[in-house]
């Protein structure tokens, strides 16, 4: 028999999704994980309360609503009216979607500042900025740009070069400019405030030690302890689109300060739409409720340093753990706009059905900070053969004889007792899959029961039986037999396929399918006649899918500048054709081949990546390259082979010594693509 569960109360939250453009599928992974554990709880009877809501403040958006011609509050809702419709489309079932730009964030973030500021744990000092003259505001890094101090490259961002790797401060910029408006910024002070995270140092290491946290991401945050915790500047000054922090004219909350905010701004949204909701008894210290945040791995600084020494300083419940996922790549690699493969949720729906990538998300999910790949090849696969080709299967196989033959009605006795209790008890050690997130063994055991019970019917062959006279009782015990069966998988995989589920449900005339339900058998039961429960994916539409998003890209119009103003003379000359050398020059250059056997982040720089390199040589090479901006995913590039310049004079940077540069092309940004050789080099070829 299965095991008993004691109910719980648990409050579920998804990371903030930005208010700056529309969901795609790497959004898509976190969505589908948490929405599969909450219906997961939802079916064994605890009481959930899935929130999120949109990030809906700072620059970017500022600056997004000025191009559109809107004001912010204008471009939020819009986005936010999108975020919606993708979400419920892709059967994503918050019980408050809601937004960081609302009253209840806004006291929030007051309160938990002031709490922390009478505490002693707010600072503020004075620090040097670029300042826009034209648009009249200071400017992030990621808005200057000029010409390298070190080897004199132009269009380089403000804090590193993305050509020689060196890093610098915006103020060491030969011929800096704004890239808001192509003025000539200057250097301007200005009082910033700042959040005292040294103060919280053994309140966070006693948490890292408590089990809430993922191992990997507790060996994270060992690399930080040890590194030292630095103050959060957590203020912005004005024009900024967020809030104003109080007794401080003119200066505003950085967005990562009120974002995770956001999780309570929107359960407190909740409780005044539900009197049976207390909020304290979900965000006050004690109590035997649950907090769960389901996150990227790209934003566990924030939630596992800044966010929880925040609600400690302020008096809060802390989450009972922190959940992360690794990134998203599509046919083993990044989403690319030129290869098709950076995909919109609306883009996916017009074209598929969400269930088909809900299942091979969950699939491929384990309770680690793996990344994961849709490989668009293996998902059709995957996809036809487990749902289609066996799942549905049985259905459609057994549902027939019994609708024609026995009026759709089931034996009153299960004829293979024994093979439904081994369907019954495996329910324990799915559900422990499911608890743990790891929804790929949970998977791996729902469709070997399947494999089971088509081996079943194969074994019985009651198309073959109903050809014998006088064995229309052994037709009937059969295929109410598999129908039991498909019922118990159906509990199985209903987080997964909510939408399935439904129909099933309707089909065998049932309420639903709770956890528990797998106990109760189908006997002398009717059923409804058998509806196709889900079709094949077609290529020809996963095809259209590809070129669709391929088409966005190419569709897409150029944005508007966000002012008349034209860029500083330096940066016309970016175009123009390098200084003519002869072979000789040329031959200087030792270009090898190299593979890339790690590559990581480099803490405290924004550009920076850390790779170390295999060129044929007894040791690698340590090369520190700026193209982090296009590979956020940096394990993503460990095996990949690359071109790189082997006899360039060893640098040492300030985060170590760089042995040599990797080739790439490209504007900058994002839009970095570093050079591969074909199929069959080896790391140590020279390039000739």
């Amino acid at each position: 028999m299965s095991q008993k569960t004691t109910q719980r109360r648990l409050l579920v939250t998804s990371a903030l999704p930005y208010a700056n453009g529309p969901i795609h599928l790497g959004h898509l992974v976190e969505y589908i994980q948490t929405d599969i554990w909450v219906r997961f709880q939802r079916s064994r009877g605890h009481e959930v309360h899935y929130v999120c809501a949109d990030d809906a403040h700072g620059t970017a958006i500022m600056l997004k609503a000025e191009q559109n011609g809107v004001t912010p509050e204008q471009q939020i809702a819009a986005v936010k009216a999108e975020h919606e419709l993708d979400f419920a489309d892709f059967l994503i079932r918050f019980d408050n979607y809601h937004s960081t730009h609302t009253e209840e964030n806004r006291e929030f973030s007051s309160f938990i500042y002031l709490k922390n500021r009478d505490a002693g744990h707010i600072a503020t000092r004075p620090i040097r900025q670029l300042f826009d003259p034209e648009k009249q505001m200071f400017l992030a890094d990621r808005f200057i740009k000029g010409e390298c101090p070190k080897c004199s490259a132009k269009d380089q961002y403000g804090d590193s070069c993305e050509v020689c790797g060196a890093t610098y401060a915006p103020t060491e910029l030969k011929n800096p400019y704004s890239t808001i408006s192509g003025a000539t910024p200057v250097e301007k002070e200005s009082i910033h405030y700042f959040f005292k995270l040294p103060d919280f140092v053994d309140f966070l290491q006693d948490r890292e030690r408590s089990g809430r946290l993922q191992p990997e991401v507790a060996n994270k945050l060992d690399e930080w302890f040890e590194a030292g915790l630095n103050d959060w500047d957590i203020s912005r000054d004005a024009p900024y689109f967020g809030f104003e922090i109080p007794d401080a004219p003119g200066k505003y909350f950085y967005v990562w300060l009120d974002a995770p905010i956001g999780y309570m701004a929107s359960f407190k949204n909740l409780c005044s739409k539900n009197p049976t909701l207390n909020f304290d008894e979900f965000w006050k210290e004690g109590g035997n409720t649950e907090l769960y945040h389901f996150i990227g791995k790209d934003i566990v600084y924030f939630h596992a340093l800044f966010w929880p020494a925040m609600l400690e300083g302020a008096g809060f419940r802390k989450p009972s753990a922190i959940f992360a996922h690794g990134f998203l790549t599509v046919n083993g690699q990044k989403m690319s706009k030129s290869r098709g493969t950076f995909i919109k949720a609306r883009t996916y729906l017009d074209n598929l059905n969400p269930e088909y990538l809900r299942y091979y998300f969950a699939a491929k999910l384990s309770g680690s900070v793996e990344d994961i790949d849709l490989n668009l090849e293996d998902f059709s696969l995957r996809v036809n053969s487990d749902l289609v080709g066996k799942v549905v299967n049985i259905a459609s196989r057994c549902a027939g004889f019994i609708n024609k033959k026995f009026d759709g009605r089931l034996t009153a006795e299960c004829a293979e007792p024994t093979l439904l209790s081994e369907f019954i008890d495996a329910g324990d050690s799915i559900a422990h899959h499911y608890e743990n997130r790891d929804f790929s063994r949970a998977v791996r055991e729902i469709m070997a029961l399947a494999d089971r019970a088509n081996q079943y019917i194969d074994e019985k062959k009651p198309w073959a039986l109903a050809k014998v006279e006088g064995k229309d009782t052994e037709v009937q015990e059969v295929c109410s037999v598999g129908l039991n069966l498909f019922r118990q998988l159906m509990v199985y995989l209903s987080p997964i396929l909510p939408a399935t589920s439904t129909a099933s449900a309707q089909f065998l005339n049932i309420s639903g399918f709770d956890w528990d339900s797998r106990e109760q058998l189908l006997l002398d039961h009717t059923i409804n006649a058998f509806q196709p429960l889900m079709t094949r994916v077609e290529k020809e539409k996963v095809d259209a899918m590809v070129d669709e998003s391929k088409d966005n890209l190419l569709a897409a119009p150029a944005p508007a500048p966000v002012a008349a103003a034209k860029p500083p003379k330096a940066i016309e000359a970016t175009t123009d054709q390098a200084v003519e050398i002869n072979i000789d020059d040329f031959m200087k250059i030792d270009l090898r081949v190299a593979r890339i056997v790690n590559a990581q982040h480099v803490e405290g720089a924004d550009k920076l990546l850390q790779l170390t390199l295999d060129i044929g040589e007894e040791n690698t090479r340590n090369v520190f390259a700026g193209i982090k901006s296009a590979y956020p995913e940096p394990d993503k590039l460990i095996g990949r082979l690359t071109v790189m310049v082997a006899n360039l004079a060893p640098r040492k940077m300030k985060f170590g010594m760089s042995e040599g540069m990797v080739l790439g092309a490209g504007p900058g940004g994002a839009d970095i693509y570093i050079l591969s050789p074909d199929e069959g080099a080896i790391a140590g070829m020279k390039v000739k």
